[in-house]
């Protein structure tokens, strides 16, 4: 089934190429299925070329997926357009009557600013608390995890002594493995991280509402839920493309900052060979069974 998105919208294009199916607007569906309405609110830094990742994501389900982006409007961005923003995006204002299916919060590159410190702060926690009403489901990415498990839950962050560089294996908490949003995932899982902060396990364990569902040795919690499944909260990247950890990488080297290789990211450790997509598998389960059991309102 497609994705619907904004008319004219550049990435639809690169979609295409890829073989993703895509229309421009409802009006361009035949389809007897109502198209499920996602909201993404994108706090990415550079929010055109996350656009695709976030698409190819929603892309794994056999349901029509409409899907528009929003922004938040007190933030003046560096690497996006205001003309772009203007054409392509919706602010709070426009949108606050409305109700969507889902809501995808992204992560940020705010992971060692106080939350309060934010420009945008208070802007969020609208959106956030306009979610609780407005939307049947809200995954909440990264920054975006660390930032609702703080504003709904009063879980704090805590700075890590060095950047979590690398992709991880995770488990099922075991008193949790039927639950839907793991059906057809196996006993470990990959996800990349790129973080400078984090939410402790036994922060999240002390609040009632909040369920750990997922974790790993290495590299902490992982999947978090809450209100029977309308708050989902992944802590990590898995929306991620194959390269985006080898440009991140490539950019600090530029900067002159002491970076690791990510970790179990290239071949041999070695920074000229191709990066292995652990996580596709999981990054495709996790946003379809998110669509399919939890958007739709068929959660456990």
């Amino acid at each position: 089934m497609p994705l619907i998105l904004p008319r004219d919208l550049p990435v639809i294009q690169t979609l295409r190429n890829e073989n993703i199916c895509v229309t421009n607007g409802t009006g361009d569906v035949n389809n007897e299925a109502r198209p499920l309405k996602v909201a993404i609110l994108n706090l990415m830094p550079d929010k055109r070329a996350d656009e695709a990742q976030f698409l190819r994501a929603l892309s794994g389900t056999p349901l029509p997926v409409e899907v528009e982006f929003l922004y938040a409007q007190s933030h003046v961005s560096k690497n996006t357009p205001t003309e772009y923003l203007e054409t392509f995006y919706k602010t709070f204002d426009e949108v606050k009557c409305k109700k969507y299916d889902g809501l995808i919060v992204t992560g940020a590159a705010l992971e060692r600013i106080a939350f309060r410190d934010v420009d945008y702060w208070d802007e969020l926690g609208t959106f956030m608390d306009w979610s609780l009403t407005n939307v049947t489901s809200t995954m909440h990415i990264c920054w975006g995890a660390l930032a609702g498990l703080y504003h709904h839950h009063g879980v704090p962050k805590h700075l890590l002594p060095q950047k979590k560089f690398g992709v991880f294996p995770h488990t099922i908490v075991e008193a949790y493995q039927k639950m839907k949003i793991f059906r057809g995932f196996g006993e470990t899982f990959y996800a990349p991280h790129s973080i400078h902060a984090e939410a402790k396990t036994e922060d999240i364990l002390r609040v009632p509402q909040l369920i750990l569902l997922s974790a790993s040795e290495e590299a902490g919690a992982y999947i978090v839920l809450a209100t029977e499944g309308r708050q989902l909260f992944v802590t990590r990247h898995p929306e991620y493309g194959r390269d985006v950890l080898k440009r991140e990488y490539e950019r600090d080297l530029a900067k002159g900052l002491n970076i690791a290789v990510p970790k179990n990211y290239f071949p041999d450790d070695c920074a000229a060979n191709t990066p292995v997509m652990h996580w596709r598998g999981h990054s495709r389960q996790l946003f379809g069974n998110w669509l399919q059991y939890y958007v739709c309102g068929e959660a456990d």
